[in-house]
């Protein structure tokens, strides 16, 4: 519990170290995410980040633009939904040996990162059509949510592999890791 509490913490501190793009705003909580699945294990990384989520909709301030209950129908909303997917996945993927390798790392990170963009551009489509009545074309789509974002996330792939084949070690001597 006090790893998947931290985790929620480092998420929330990464949502406030931001880099302005246009449409969704470019933070370290992908990084923290992923390092949640990769260091605590697919169940345990996606309840930290369902935690972070669980605070954001009680209306703390803990997303990158608010919180509250009413983030639901904000478009950028799905990356924050295919965060808790993509650190379960990610878990998963990297757990399946008991001492990764930097290939299964970067593997488990890159599908955890095609989670997050698949689930994210998905649901703004949706509600950008369905909820504030401006559908979006699939090349701005692709642009905005996608192109301008991902190379800092590509970035953040290679810093939570290197990060957790340091840290991963210690944490299995402990009994922490998942």
């Amino acid at each position: 519990m006090t790893m998947c509490t931290l985790f929620a913490a480092l998420i929330v501190v990464g949502t406030f170290i931001r880099i302005p793009i246009p449409v969704v705003p470019f933070t370290l909580q992908f990084l923290f995410t992923m390092l949640a699945g990769l260091l605590l294990g697919g169940r345990l990384g996606a309840a930290s980040v369902g935690l972070y989520i669980a605070m954001g909709l009680i209306g703390l301030p803990v997303f990158a633009q608010g919180g509250g209950i009413g983030y639901v129908l904000k478009p950028s909303f799905g990356y924050i939904v295919g965060f808790a997917i993509a650190a379960y996945a990610t878990g998963r993927l990297a757990g399946r040996e008991g001492s990764p390798g930097y290939g299964r790392l970067l593997f488990a990170n890159f599908v955890g990162l095609a989670i997050v963009y698949s689930c994210g551009m998905i649901y703004y489509a949706l509600i950008s059509a369905f909820y504030l009545g401006a559908p979006i074309g699939l090349w701005p789509l692709f642009l905005y949510c996608f192109l301008l974002a991902v190379p800092g996330d590509i970035a953040l792939c290679l810093l939570a592999a290197v990060v957790a084949k340091r840290v991963r070690p210690t944490l299995q001597r402990e009994g922490s890791v998942g």
